[in-house]
């Protein structure tokens, strides 16, 4: 066999034929194995010679053990192979020396400078770890899930000063004043399981304040409903406007009201718990749901009744637009109630906000006794000659936007407002944002909380259950002849009981004249 088939390139088409026939001959001739080799390496020895010399001569001794053509064409084939080898690896050897970011590589140059890819985004890490679990504690879980770090954690507390790491210490209060506070600890759930009785309200005094200030314990400021209001739908609310009279405000002096018509009907207090007036309690009621709008009022215990005062946080000064919609809230309820002195066709004017007429009622929230008053709208009649209130409203046209937030915050104020005070139907007059009446509807009281039950916005025996619980923290906490001051504000977690200064001079007054 000719050993120069071995050096054919291994990547050549000649490879499988040259192999082929090797196969053959070694099959064929099993016996000449030594000849074989002998002239094999002759052959290697011419071939050497024929590249030394670098011409086209053969050898002389291995010519003659093979043909002469088969050796000539075979030669032809190992300098065009050995051609291709040597080319194979000098190209290698140049793509190893080749510079990537020279000025010559021209697949480096027509690189882009900017990834036509976008930026891949890694989701954002959910602490699936409870809130109030296992958060610094040794043998704890840390919120990142990644072990303590190896900074302090950061905080106004010393690390282990003494006490650990609880929501007690939490907040550090520089209020001298404080007295106490009560936390938001129970939530929706198990204030739903609180039964609350509320006493159906009882009418037991009222009074009336009329153009100039006066008060008189009757009831000449009350209004009767006008039951046509249809008929005034697409009236402008802001007739009149430049005639309105803002309500002032009297501060203690309107609470000093109330307790003179207590006084002047001879109420016993003996047996209550609380006197107030009916917007205190709404702000209690309301906060079971609503965590965001501050408040506060004072609270002074005096012959084992607690008087809680309103106190009004200081607001903004308010706009144009601001003094108008709250303009537009007056003008429906003239709209809404028979005025003997407005003939009809006749405009509204001089519409003056601090005529109201003022009801006393007596009601039970639990084991509370609550004496409060309430100012009422107006009145209509059943057909038996029965009295009772109406709540008169008004509101933005509705929409897909704003009928959630609509349902879920003014139609609990409303329900509280009305609820408290025994008052059965609730007329909202909706408006657009120009001022003009677009529609009105009836509604009573007790089916609101029908309408949001099914959504399951909030719960009016929630409410009921939540101001129990701040009723009795509160008559339980508050000490004989003192005075605080009941907030709620930010952050919003707890109602707090401050140390007030004085009482005002309207209930000091009026426990002496009992």
């Amino acid at each position: 066999m000719d050993t120069t088939d071995l050096e054919v390139d291994l990547f050549g088409e000649e490879n499988d034929e040259e192999e082929e026939e090797e196969s053959h001959h070694q099959s064929s001739s099993s016996s000449s194995s030594s000849s074989s080799s002998s002239s094999s390496s002759s052959s290697n020895r011419s071939r050497s010679r024929s590249r030394s010399g670098g011409g086209e001569s053969s050898s002389s001794g291995g010519s003659g053990s093979g043909s002469g053509s088969g050796s000539g064409s075979d030669n032809e084939e190992e300098e065009d192979n050995g051609e291709v080898r040597s080319n194979y690896y000098h190209n290698e050897e140049n793509d190893d020396d080749k510079d990537l970011f020279g000025s010559d590589n021209e697949d480096y140059c027509k690189t882009l400078a900017s990834s036509p890819f976008p930026v891949p985004v890694l989701p954002s890490i959910r602490n699936t770890n409870p809130p109030n679990r296992g958060g610094f504690g040794r043998g704890g879980r840390w919120q990142n899930d990644r072990g303590a770090g190896l900074l302090p954690r950061p905080g106004p507390f010393p690390q282990r000063g003494n006490y650990g790491y609880n929501s007690r210490f939490n907040h550090v209060r520089n209020d001298e004043r404080f007295v106490s506070e009560l936390k938001f600890s129970k939530s929706e759930e198990t204030l739903s399981r609180k039964c609350i009785a509320f006493q159906e309200p009882c009418e037991l005094a009222c009074y009336s304040r009329v153009e100039g200030g006066e008060v008189y314990f009757d009831d000449r400021s009350l209004r009767l409903f006008k039951r046509l209001i249809t008929e005034d739908v697409g009236a402008d609310l802001n007739d009149g406007f430049d005639t309105f009279i803002e309500k002032k405000d009297l501060g203690s002096q309107g609470f000093g009201d109330l307790l003179t018509s207590i006084r002047n009907k001879n109420i016993p207090l003996q047996n209550m718990h609380f006197v107030t007036y009916r917007n205190n309690l709404n702000k209690i009621l309301a906060t079971a749901y609503v965590r965001n709008e501050p408040w506060e009022m004072g609270v002074h215990k005096r012959n084992g009744v607690v008087y809680l005062d309103v106190h009004k946080l200081p607001e903004r000064p308010k706009s144009e637009l601001d003094r108008r919609r709250c303009y537009w809230g007056y003008c429906f309820e003239t709209l809404a109630t028979e005025d003997p002195r407005r003939a009809d066709g006749d405009g509204i004017h001089h519409i003056d906000a601090n005529v109201e007429y003022c009801s006393v009622i007596k009601t039970k929230l639990g084991a509370h006794r609550i004496l409060m008053g309430a100012e009422m709208d107006c009145c209509d009649s059943t057909d038996d000659g029965r009295r009772f209130y109406v709540e008169l409203k008004t509101s933005r046209e509705l929409d897909y936007h704003t009928e959630e937030r609509y349902e879920r915050e003014k139609l609990l104020k409303f329900w509280i407002q009305s609820f408290l005070a025994g008052v059965p139907y609730i007329v909202i007059g909706f408006r657009d944002d120009s001022g003009r009446l677009v529609r009105t509807e009836r509604l009573r009281t007790k089916d609101i909380t029908h309408r949001v039950k099914m959504k399951n916005y909030w719960q009016g025996g929630v409410c009921l259950a939540f101001a129990d619980e701040v009723l009795c923290w509160l008559y339980g906490t508050v000490k004989e002849n003192e005075d605080y001051i009941l907030q709620f504000a930010a952050p919003f977690t707890r109602l707090e009981l401050l140390q007030a200064q004085s009482c005002p001079i309207e209930i000091t007054n009026h426990v002496e004249q009992l």
